[in-house]
C-alpha cells in the first residue's frame, strides 16, 4: 500500500492492531477493547486510604484499571488539608507508581507541581488553564518537542468550583478505533510527521517556545501516543487533506457517547492517566471578583504508566 509511504509514514515500525495493512489483528483487537473498556457512566473510583502511601494492592487495581482504559480515578481517604503538604503527598504517590518529572513548566511549584487555578500572574494570565473559561479536546504537551513528550500525568483536586468545571475524557485508544472505523485514509494522513504544526511562541521571561512540528498519532514500543489540540488559533496541518483528517477526528469526539466519561472532580479525586484525551467546561460564570476557588493539581511525566 504506496499510500502509507507517500504520506511520510513507515508503517513498517508497527505492528499488530496499529498497522493499518493488518486489518485482522486489528478487527481482534477492537473487539476485545471495546470489550473491557469502561462505558460511560460506568468507571470505577478507586479508592486510595493514604494519598502518600498507596497499598500494593491499591496500586494493582489503579495499574488493571489503566490498562483497560489508560486511565483510573481514585478517591484518596487520607490526605493533608494543607495546600503544600497535599502536593509532596502526591508526589510520592506519583513515585509509588514509578512515575518520572517531566518538564521543568514555568508555572511549576515545589515538587513539580503545577496549581490550575485562576490566575492574573504575567506568566499565567491569557493563559486558558488559568481562567475560568472551557477547554477543547486535547492531550497535555500537544506543544512539546518530541524529546519533552508528555505520556502521562496526574490531574488531583484540592478545592472545586461552585458550579461547572467538569472533566470529560475519552481513551485515546476509543478514539483511534473510531477514526479508523471511519477513515483509514485519515489515520494515515494524521500520522505523518509533518501532520500538525504548533508555532514558536514567545514566554514571559523573553524566551521562545520553539516550533513543534509532529504527528497526531505514533506508536512508540507498541503503544499508541497521541499528540492532539483542537484549538484552531495558531496551529496549522500538513494540506487540506490533513486538516479534513483532523476535521473528522474532531467531529468523532464531539459526538461520542458510549464511552465518554464526565466527572467533576472533588477534593482527595484524582485522575492519573497515560495523557489521555481530556476537555473542561467552564466554571463558576457568576464570580464576582472574575476569580474562584477551584484548583487542581498536576504533575506530567516522561513515562507511561
Amino acid at each position: 500500500m504506496d499510500t502509507n509511504s507517500e504520506n511520510g509514514v513507515d508503517l513498517s515500525q508497527f505492528s499488530g492492531a496499529f498497522d493499518l495493512c493488518n486489518t485482522a489483528a486489528y478487527a481482534a483487537w477492537r473487539r476485545s477493547k471495546l470489550a473491557t473498556s469502561p462505558r460511560a457512566g460506568a468507571m470505577p473510583v478507586h479508592k486510595v486510604g493514604n494519598l502518600s502511601q498507596p497499598t500494593d494492592s491499591e496500586k494493582k487495581a489503579i495499574l488493571r484499571q489503566i490498562a483497560e482504559s489508560n486511565f483510573a480515578i481514585y478517591q484518596a481517604e487520607r490526605y493533608s488539608a494543607d495546600e503544600d503538604e497535599v502536593g509532596a503527598e502526591l508526589r510520592h504517590f506519583t513515585d509509588a507508581f514509578g512515575l518520572r518529572i517531566a518538564e521543568a513548566h514555568r508555572s511549576a511549584g515545589h515538587n513539580g507541581v503545577v496549581a490550575l487555578k485562576v490566575s492574573m500572574a504575567e506568566h499565567q494570565r491569557g493563559f486558558i488553564p488559568y481562567s475560568r473559561k472551557a477547554m477543547n479536546w486535547h492531550t497535555d504537551g500537544y506543544y512539546n518537542s518530541e524529546a519533552d513528550t508528555i505520556r502521562a500525568f496526574v490531574l488531583h483536586c484540592v478545592r472545586q468550583a461552585n458550579i461547572g468545571g467538569q472533566s470529560q475524557i475519552i481513551d485515546n485508544e476509543i478514539a483511534y478505533i473510531r477514526l479508523r472505523d471511519e477513515s483509514p485514509e485519515a489515520v494515515a494522513l494524521l500520522m505523518d510527521r509533518e501532520a500538525m504544526t504548533i508555532p514558536e511562541s514567545p514566554e514571559a521571561d523573553g524566551t521562545v517556545r520553539p516550533v513543534s512540528i509532529g504527528p497526531v498519532f505514533f506508536i512508540e514500543d507498541g503503544n499508541l501516543i497521541m499528540r492532539y489540540t483542537a484549538r484552531t488559533r495558531s496551529i496549522s496541518w500538513k494540506d487540506e487533506a490533513t486538516r479534513k483528517a483532523a476535521a473528522l477526528l474532531q467531529n468523532l469526539l464531539e459526538s461520542e457517547r458510549d464511552y465518554l466519561h464526565t466527572l467533576t472532580l472533588q477534593p482527595g479525586q484524582g485522575i492519573l492517566n497515560n495523557n489521555t484525551l481530556h476537555n473542561r467546561t467552564a466554571f463558576d460564570p457568576d464570580a464576582d471578583t472574575g476569580t474562584s476557588q477551584r484548583m487542581l493539581y498536576r504533575i506530567r511525566f516522561h513515562n507511561r504508566l
